[in-house]
């Protein structure tokens, strides 16, 4: 019983503001944003199985075992691994003080401090590529380039939204081999990316 709330658990919010179920739709934040890319659900279940298959580790709470699992997704190196666990541990010592902890929060907890590691720190190559190519192409400050990208931030920007989960599947493409995917990524992020500097560019239009 606790295994299959689990299971729904890794569905549920590996899926969600991301992916589509059953098919191989990217979703931005809301749905009226998407991106259909072949084979994208295949990598998604693969992601997905790399909780699913370790969950004995989580049940034993061998939480650093758990997400040592997880180096072999790009950019998260031994170092990051720990800064993770180390966050989780203090998260951990505030949820003992509540009557109402149990497992699958415990799981929700882990779950989703993996996954914002995983998308932020591949989003922030694409914000660098975009900062790159509006100094290439103005004499803005890069001060007044993140002004106006934190403004689309705020607004919940679809080519922002769009882009950010491209990152992010672009991300688990390569950690899972599927390089013909990751290709298709590179060149939907450079499209967005531009969607975006022009924004940037002329943000009053």
């Amino acid at each position: 019983m606790v295994l299959e709330r689990l299971y729904s658990a890794t569905d549920n919010l590996i899926n969600q503001q991301f992916y589509k179920e059953k098919s191989d739709i990217i979703i931005g934040r809301t749905p009226e944003i998407s991106l259909k890319i072949s084979n994208s659900g295949q990598i998604v279940r693969k992601f997905k199985d790399l909780f699913n298959e370790n969950l004995h580790l989580f049940l034993e709470g061998k939480y650093l075992e758990f997400l040592k699992h997880f180096q072999r997704i790009k950019g998260m190196d031994e170092n990051y691994i720990r800064e993770i666990y180390q966050d989780l541990q203090l998260k951990f010592e505030t949820l003992e003080e509540s009557e109402n902890i149990n497992s699958v929060i415990v799981y929700s907890l882990v779950l989703n401090s993996l996954i914002s590691s995983i998308r932020d720190i591949n989003f922030g190559e694409s914000i660098r590529e975009i900062k790159r190519r509006v100094l290439k192409n103005s004499n803005i400050h890069e001060n007044k380039i993140q002004e106006e990208l934190d403004k689309l931030f705020m607004r919940n920007d679809e080519n922002v939204s769009i882009l950010y989960n491209i990152s992010y599947l672009d991300t688990l493409a390569e950690s899972f081999n599927y390089m013909k995917v990751a290709h298709i990524c590179k060149i939907q992020k450079s499209k967005f990316i531009n969607r975006i500097v022009k924004l940037v560019l002329s943000p009053n239009k």
